[in-house]
């Protein structure tokens, strides 16, 4: 059993999704007020945290940016479906997941345990023991045991990636990450450079994908022990 935090207003719509989490074998526990949920999060942090944008007094993205400065606590975000710019913001900050409204509350049931199962695998995995080391030459790369030939945008992308497996990183993030110097690039130059890196990796291991694409967001990076779990 878990202990769920749901941060979100509204009494009625919450309850819902209390019930389904009580159900599926979790403590869970409701704030609507941003300011009183952040100080839950930091002096009783829960399992994961679910986490809506539009909270009174601190709004989600503000509680997600001041937790990320202190710790990978899990949090899934809950945004209405227009609100695109609150869902990439939120990926940019680090939000671990996001679930659209209306959503089904057993779908995130779901997302939680998977995002739980994530984030237990990423601290269990030492450092050394992944399967990726970078070269002190320029564009050197080692998975598996094997030399990989990068190009320097390749690396880079390749070392944010792989720092942080699991979590979604999104375009605007990869592209400060592999072009920190320039401020006219398309986004969408980073689908280039990931599809050639793709390729590059499947020298390796044809059979594991080691970069997952979330579409319309970005792209996180799967670690073999993720895989064979």
């Amino acid at each position: 059993m878990s202990r769920i935090l749901l941060v979100e207003e509204g009494e009625g719509a919450a309850s819902v999704l209390l019930d389904e989490l009580r159900r599926a074998g979790h403590e869970a526990e409701h704030i609507e007020d941003g300011a009183v949920a952040l100080h839950r999060m930091l002096t009783s942090p829960p399992a994961l945290t679910l986490l809506g944008v539009e909270l009174p007094r601190v709004s989600g993205l503000q509680i997600l940016e001041k937790i990320r400065a202190r710790s990978d606590h899990p949090i899934i975000m809950l945004t209405a479906r227009a609100q695109e710019s609150d869902r990439l913001r939120g990926f940019d900050l680090g939000a671990d997941d996001y679930v659209c409204k209306p959503f089904s509350p057993r779908e995130v049931v779901v997302r939680i345990h998977t995002v739980l199962r994530r984030c237990s695998q990423r601290r269990h995995v030492a450092r050394p023991s992944m399967p990726i080391t970078f070269g002190t030459v320029r564009g050197c790369a080692i998975l598996d045991g094997h030399y990989l030939p990068l190009t320097r945008r390749e690396s880079l992308l390749l070392r944010a990636l792989s720092q942080e497996p699991g979590r979604v990183l999104t375009r605007s993030k990869l592209l400060e990450a592999a072009f920190p110097e320039a401020l006219d690039v398309n986004e969408r130059v980073v689908d280039t450079h990931i599809k050639n890196l793709r390729k590059k990796l499947a020298t390796v291991s044809a059979a594991h994908d080691w970069i997952r694409s979330v579409y319309g967001v970005g792209f996180a990076w799967e670690s073999r022990a993720r895989q064979d779990a």
